[in-house]
């Protein structure tokens, strides 16, 4: 015999109802968090770890902890606590990666940010150290 599943009913209402998605999604999430049992069948452990400890460092932060008591107290990097501050500020959560995609720059340090300066009378020689000018 196999063992079967147990009933889990979770009642999403239908989309007809609003008029907009973004109400939906809203309505959608206070019908799972009223179930702490639905949020667990849906989240992966880690995504439950991942959310519990993003809302640690909101409580660290509003309680003034500086970002590097909060990184050795729950053991995670200043990155996501400066993630987690930044969502604060922006009301919205986006990870390192999508932040990357609008926010940080590529090619920082190709050699488009430092452009050679041609000097008058003077050779050049391209070394691993960077440019090096003779007399």
């Amino acid at each position: 015999m196999t063992k079967s599943a147990p009933k889990i009913s979770i009642s999403i209402p239908p989309i007809s109802r609003y008029p907009s998605r973004r109400e939906w999604e809203a309505a959608c999430w206070r019908e799972l968090l009223a179930s702490p049992r639905s949020v667990a069948l849906l989240a992966t452990a880690k995504e439950c770890h991942s959310l519990v400890m993003r809302a640690a460092v909101i409580s660290r932060i509003s309680d003034g902890k500086r970002p590097r008591e909060i990184s050795k107290e729950l053991q995670i990097s200043r990155q996501t606590i400066m993630a987690v501050r930044k969502a604060l500020q922006e009301c919205a959560y986006r990870s390192y990666r999508e932040r990357g995609k609008t926010e940080r720059k590529r090619g920082m340090y190709g050699s488009r940010r430092y452009p050679t300066e041609r000097r008058a009378g003077r050779r050049s020689i391209r070394t691993k150290y960077g440019m090096v000018y003779l007399p």
